[in-house]
C-alpha cells in the first residue's frame, strides 16, 4: 500500500504516533524494500529547464574517461595537483586527518591554496573536451571544524537538547559562511541518525533518539548550509550539504560500520525520520551509510539507493559513498567496485594510494558494459546536475569566490555570540539539591576537573583533528574554556574563581566546579562495551568525592558524547549539568551557573535531554518506544530553577556486563577481552609503573627473542582497516636494541611486521604508530586476527610499554615501519 502525506507534520508523526515499543519489538524482513510503502515526498527542487539543457550539453561532449573521472573523488593526502591535468576526477575531499602540507594546524590560507591549485590543474585542458571544476567536500559537522580558529558549535546531541529549530538554521549558514571563506564548496552534513544503542562512537553526531526531534533539526540545517529554495538557495556563502548516513547508521547495536537488523517499517518509521525533511528542503547529496541492512550493505542496496531514493522519493541530486565503504559491498575491493554504482551509488569516496587503480578499473567496466551506459550518464549527469546549480561552473578559482579568503570570519564575533547562545541553552540541569546553582554573586569559587581548561575536550572529536585528540588551547585562538568563563563571570558578580585541576585549595571556597567527562574520539575509536563512565579511571569521582566530604557545596560539569550511567558521580555531586560537548565557547556554560550582581543567573536553564538518560549500567538499548521504558531520567527531562526538585541518592550497585574492547589492546596494565600476554626466546616480560602501579610491561631480553597478545578468539579489525586506524604503541626503551626489531600482527598461517628500529631511541616516553593497512597489504585477513601485536628482537633490548591500541595516529605523517 502507498503511503501519502499531504504536510511534512503528517510524515513526522508517523514516526511518533505508533504505539510504544511497536518499533523495537518489529521483526527484520530481510534487506529488499518496497518503495511503494514509503512515502511521497514534496520534494521542493524541482528539475529547471535551463538547467538540464545546460547538462545535456556538457554531458554530450564528454568522453566516457571524462564520465568515468566525475564518479571519483580521491583524498587530498593520496594526490597532488599535477594528477587532476590528466585525470578529470568530479571531486576531492579531506578526510579526517588529512590536510594541506599534511599540517592539521595549517591556516586558512593555506587550504585556500591548496583548493586554488587543485582547481587550476581540473580546468586546465585543451582537448576541446568539456571543462568541469572539481569541487572539494569536508567533515564541517560542528562548525568548520578542520580549520584553526573556526566557531565550533555544541556537537548535535547538545544541539538536540535545545529543541530550537531557528536556532540550528543559523548554525548550519555560520558553517557554511567560515567554510566558504576556505573557498571549501560542500560539507558532510548534517547527521541525521536516530541513535538507538547509545554505546555508539558517533551517538554524539545524533540529534536525538526521537525520530520526531531529528526531523524538526534536519531540514533547518540544510536550509541553513544551502540556503532556501526560492530565496538565497546556493548563493555565495552557502556550500552544498550533504545528508548522512543514508539509511539505518543509528541503529547498528554501537558498532561503528555494523548491521541494522530491523523491519522496512522500522527504518522508514525510525531512521529515514531526517531525510523526511532534508530531502524537501533541496539537500543536494545524499551519503549511503557504511553500515547494512539485515545483512547487506547499504552501499550496494538498490532497493534504497534507488527505489526509494532517487525513484520513490525523487532525488535529484547525487549519491556520494562514505571512506571507502564501497570496498565493503559484495564482489568489490576499493579498487573495483561496479556492483555500487550499478545499485545507485554516483560518486565513490576514495582514499589510498590506488586510487588510478579504481579509475582504470572503472573505466573498463564502463566500455565493457558492466556498468551500463545509461547507468553512467545517470551518474554523471546528477554530478554535473548540482555543480550547475552550486554555481561550481561559473564561480571561478576558489580565490576568487566573493567569501574565499575573509578570514576574519572564521570565529567572527558574532558568530561565536550564536554558539555561546547554542551552548546556554544546550546545559541540561539533572540534578540541583539545596539550590546550589546558581552560584551566588560574590562567591569565593574553586574550579577543578581535567575538562576544565580543555578547549580540546569540551570540543570533542572533529576538532581540528578527526579524533579531536593532539590539540592544546592555543589551538583554538578564538575559542574559550570553561574555567575562563567562569573567572570572567565571577570577577564580574565580584567574586573569584581559582583554578585547581586537582582540586586542591588553601582557604576553603564556597562552591567547587568541577568540569570532567570523556576524553574526544570519533568513530572507530569512540565505540564502548559499556555504558558506565571511564571504568577504568576513577580519578573524577574520586576528587568529586573528596570536596564532598570536605564539606563543599560541589557542581559537576559533566562533557560526554552520549547519556552514560554516572551513578556514584550524580550521588557525589550537589548538583549536576549534561554539557554534552559545548565547542569552543565555554563563556556559555558561565552564563547559566553564575549569578550576577543582583542573585540571578542571566541566563535559566532551558536544554531538555533528547536522549534518555540510563538507570543501570546494562541499559545499552534505552528508548522511550521500547517496552519497559525505565530510565533514570527520561528523554525531554531538564530542570530549570524554578525547579525544587530532589534527585535522592542512587543505587551505585552494577551487574556484571559483557566488556571487550578491543580497540585496547594492552591498557592501564590490563590485556582485553580475555587475550593473554605471551613471549618467546629470550624475552622476559615484567611489571612496571608509568601512570600507576605495575601499569606498563617491562620487556628484557638478552638475546632473540618476541613478546605478543594472543587473543581468546580471533578479533575482526576490517572496519578499523578500511578506516585507516594505526596499530599505537607507547613505550620508552632502556636499553637499545642490538640487532633488527619488528612490530608484526598475525592470523592462523600468517604473519606480516614492519621494520621498527630505527623508532627505538633510549629516552623518555615515545609514541609510535603503524598504519594497520600495512599489515593488511601484507596478507594478513583483518577479519580473523589471533595476535594484534608482535614485538620481535633479533638481538638484546630493553623496552617498557604502557599502553598499546588500535587509533587514530597522532598528527603528522605515518608509515609502514622505521628501519
Amino acid at each position: 500500500m502507498a503511503l501519502k502525506f499531504g504536510t511534512m507534520a503528517a510524515m513526522v508523526a508517523l514516526s511518533v504516533a505508533a504505539a510504544p515499543g511497536a518499533a523495537q519489538q518489529a521483526r527484520p524482513s530481510g534487506a529488499v524494500a518496497h518503495p511503494d510503502q514509503w512515502p511521497v515526498l514534496p520534494m521542493r527542487l524541482k528539475r529547471d529547464a535551463k538547467v538540464e539543457a545546460r547538462v545535456d550539453a556538457i554531458l554530450a561532449k564528454m568522453s566516457v574517461e571524462d564520465k568515468v573521472g566525475q564518479l571519483i573523488q580521491v583524498d587530498i593526502a593520496s594526490i597532488e595537483p599535477r594528477d587532476l591535468e590528466t585525470y578529470k576526477l568530479g571531486s576531492i575531499l579531506n578526510g579526517g586527518n588529512s590536510a594541506p602540507n599534511r599540517d592539521e594546524f595549517a591556516p586558512a590560507a593555506e587550504w585556500l591554496k591548496l583548493f586554488d591549485a587543485l582547481y587550476d590543474a581540473s580546468v586546465k585542458r585543451s582537448d576541446g573536451r568539456p571543462v568541469v571544476p572539481v569541487i572539494w567536500g569536508t567533515d564541517a559537522v560542528h562548525g568548520a571544524n578542520n580549520i584553526v580558529g573556526a566557531t565550533l558549535f555544541p556537537h548535535n546531541i547538545g544541539l538536540g537538547a535545545m529543541r530550537d529549530p531557528a536556532l540550528i538554521r543559523k548554525i548550519g549558514a555560520i558553517t557554511a559562511i567560515e567554510t566558504a571563506a576556505t573557498g571549501i564548496d560542500w560539507s558532510f552534513a548534517p547527521t541525521v541518525a536516530v541513535v538507538q544503542d547509545d554505546r555508539w562512537g558517533r551517538t554524539y553526531e545524533s540529534y536525538s533518539e526521537d525520530p520526531a526531534i531529528v526531523a524538526s533539526y534536519a531540514g533547518q540545517m540544510v536550509e541553513g548550509i544551502q540556503g532556501t529554495i526560492g530565496q538565497d538557495f546556493m548563493k555565495p556563502g552557502h556550500v552544498i550539504s550533504s545528508v548522512k548516513h543514508f539509511l539505518g547508521d543509528g541503529g547498528t547495536g554501537g558498532h561503528d560500520q555494523g548491521d541494522t537488523r530491523v523491519s522496512e517499517a522500522v527504518l522508514r518509521d525510525v531512521h529515514a525520520a531526517g531525510y523526511m525533511t532534508a530531502l524537501p528542503a533541496g539537500a543536494l547529496t545524499v551519503m549511503p551509510s557504511f553500515s547494512s541492512w539485515n545483512g547487506e550493505k547499504m552501499t550496494g542496496n538498490k532497493s534504497l539507493l534507488t527505489g526509494v531514493l532517487k525513484e520513490r522519493w525523487g532525488f535529484q541530486g547525487f549519491t556520494i559513498g562514505d571512506w571507502n565503504a564501497h570496498g565493503q559491498v559484495t564482489g568489490c575491493t576499493n579498487e573495483d567496485c561496479a556492483p555500487a554504482i550499478n545499485a545507485g551509488l554516483d560518486m565513490f569516496m576514495y582514499s589510498g594510494p590506488k586510487w588510478k587503480e579504481l579509475y582504470a578499473n572503472t573505466l573498463r567496466e564502463a566500455k565493457d558494459g558492466t556498468i551500463p551506459a545509461a547507468r553512467l550518464d545517470d551518474a554523471v549527469r546528477r554530478i554535473l546536475r548540482v555543480k550547475v546549480i552550486a554555481g561550481t561552473f561559473d564561480a571561478g578559482r576558489p580565490s576568487s569566490r566573493p567569501m574565499a579568503g575573509k578570514f576574519a570570519l572564521l570565529g567572527a564575533p558574532e558568530h561565536r555570540a550564536i554558539a555561546r547562545q547554542a551552548v546556554r541553552e544546550s546545559l541540561v540541569l539533572l540534578k540541583n539539591n539545596g539550590s546550589v546553582l546558581p552560584v551566588k554573586p560574590g562567591a569565593s569559587i574553586l574550579v577543578a576537573g581535567r575538562g576544565a581548561d580543555d578547549i580540546g575536550q569540551q570540543s570533542g572529536g572533529w576538532s581540528i583533528t578527526w579524533q579531536g585528540t593532539d590539540v592544546s588551547n592555543a589551538n583554538f585562538p578564538n575559542g574559550q574554556s570553561i574555567w575562563s568563563g567562569i573567572d570572567q563571570a565571577a570577577r564580574a558578580a565580584g567574586g573569584r574563581a581559582t583554578l585547581a585541576v586537582d582540586g586542591t585549595f588553601t582557604a576553603k571556597p564556597d562552591v567547587a566546579i568541577v568540569v570532567f567527562g570523556e576524553t574526544p574520539y570519533a568513530e572507530f575509536t569512540g565505540d564502548r562495551p559499556t555504558l558506565e563512565y571511564s571504568p577504568d579511571d576513577k580519578a573524577d569521582l574520586a576528587l568529586l568525592r573528596k570536596l564532598k566530604a570536605a564539606g563543599i557545596p560541589t557542581v559537576a560539569v559533566f562533557l560526554s558524547g552520549r547519556p552514560l550511567w554516572v551513578n556514584p558521580e550524580l550521588n557525589a555531586a550537589d548538583a549536576f549539568v549534561a554539557a554534552f560537548l559545548p565547542g569552543t565557547e565555554g563563556g556559555g556554560v558561565a552564563d547559566v551557573l553564575i549569578a550576577g550582581k543582583d542573585g540571578r543567573a542571566a541566563h535559566d536553564f532551558r536544554g531538555k535531554l533528547s536522549f534518555s538518560w540510563p538507570r543501570r549500567v546494562d541499559q545499552n538499548v534505552l528508548n522511550r518506544r521500547d517496552a519497559n521504558y525505565d530510565p533514570l531520567f527520561p528523554i525531554g527531562y531538564g530542570l530549570t530553577y524554578a525547579d525544587r526538585s530532589t534527585v535522592a541518592r542512587l543505587d551505585e550497585t552494577k551487574p556484571k556486563v559483557a566488556a571487550g574492547d578491543q580497540n585496547a589492546l594492552f591498557v592501564r596494565g590490563r590485556v582485553a577481552g580475555g587475550a593473554r600476554i605471551n613471549s618467546g626466546g629470550a624475552a622476559v616480560v615484567a611489571r612496571t609503573d608509568r601512570r600507576g602501579q605495575e601499569d606498563s610491561l617491562r620487556i628484557s631480553a638478552k638475546g632473540p627473542g618476541s613478546v605478543a597478545i594472543e587473543q581468546a578468539t580471533p578479533i575482526d579489525l576490517t572496519r578499523e582497516s578500511n578506516g585507516q586506524l594505526s596499530l599505537i604503541l607507547d613505550y620508552r626503551v632502556t636499553a637499545a636494541p642490538a640487532g633488527p626489531v619488528t612490530l608484526g600482527m598475525a592470523n592462523a598461517g600468517k604473519v606480516a611486521t614492519v621494520p621498527l628500529t630505527g623508532a627505538l631511541k633510549p629516552g623518555d616516553w615515545a609514541t609510535t604508530a603503524v598504519p594497520l593497512r600495512c599489515f593488511a597489504d601484507r596478507g594478513i585477513a583483518m577479519d580473523k586476527v589471533t595476535q594484534p601485536f608482535i614485538l620481535t628482537a633479533a638481538g638484546s633490548l630493553g623496552i617498557d610499554i604502557s599502553d598499546v591500541r588500535i587509533g587514530s595516529a597522532p598528527a603528522g605523517p605515518v608509515s609502514c615501519g622505521a628501519d
